[in-house]
């Protein structure tokens, strides 16, 4: 890869995860290799199974799970370490340059729920290898990390049919 910038997608819209699988996969088409952090996500979701079938381009890790926002409890202490390894890990493969893309889906999530700190992530966007892309999505993202970034997208709800009950649908929605 040439150039490469710091994305990040964020906002209280739908398609921060989307846009970022997107880009994961037209980069596999590409033959660049991608690794996606998926930190606070347990459940199952579909677009598992298509990372599966493109494990020659895309590998991904699952960090740390969402269950204690569903209690409404804090982060176990436990929780917070599992995620601060697996980001530590993360943070030598973007720096060993193993992909060309790497993706810290939720990360800015992980933030607000305090399971890591703002600045744990900004080594990210202060160290980035010149030839390593660096995608970061979800809500809550700090204005602080807007500096560093060559691309921010603000996804903006202004209609959703979960308002009207609808639940995830499989396939389009997890």
């Amino acid at each position: 890869m040439k150039k490469s910038f710091i994305h990040i997608y964020t906002g209280n819209g739908k398609g921060k995860t989307t846009a970022a699988i997107g880009l994961a996969v037209r980069a596999a088409g590409a033959g660049y290799k991608t690794l996606f952090a998926m930190f606070m996500k347990s459940f199952q979701y579909s677009e598992l199974r298509i990372m599966d079938k493109l494990k020659e381009n895309i590998d991904y890790l699952r960090i740390g799970d969402d269950n204690f926002v569903l209690k409404k409890e804090p982060p176990s202490k436990s929780l917070k370490q599992e995620v601060k390894n697996a980001l530590d890990k993360v943070y030598l493969k973007m720096m060993n340059k193993e992909y060309d893309i790497i993706v810290l889906d939720e990360i800015c999530v992980s933030i607000y729920f305090k399971l890591i700190t703002e600045n744990e992530v900004l080594e990210f966007l202060k160290n980035k290898p010149d030839d390593v892309e660096l995608i970061l999505t979800g809500r809550y993202c700090p204005e602080t990390f807007y500096s560093f970034a060559d691309l921010v997208t603000e996804m903006k709800e202004v209609k959703h049919y979960y308002q009207k009950g609808i639940l995830s649908r499989r396939g389009i929605d997890s």
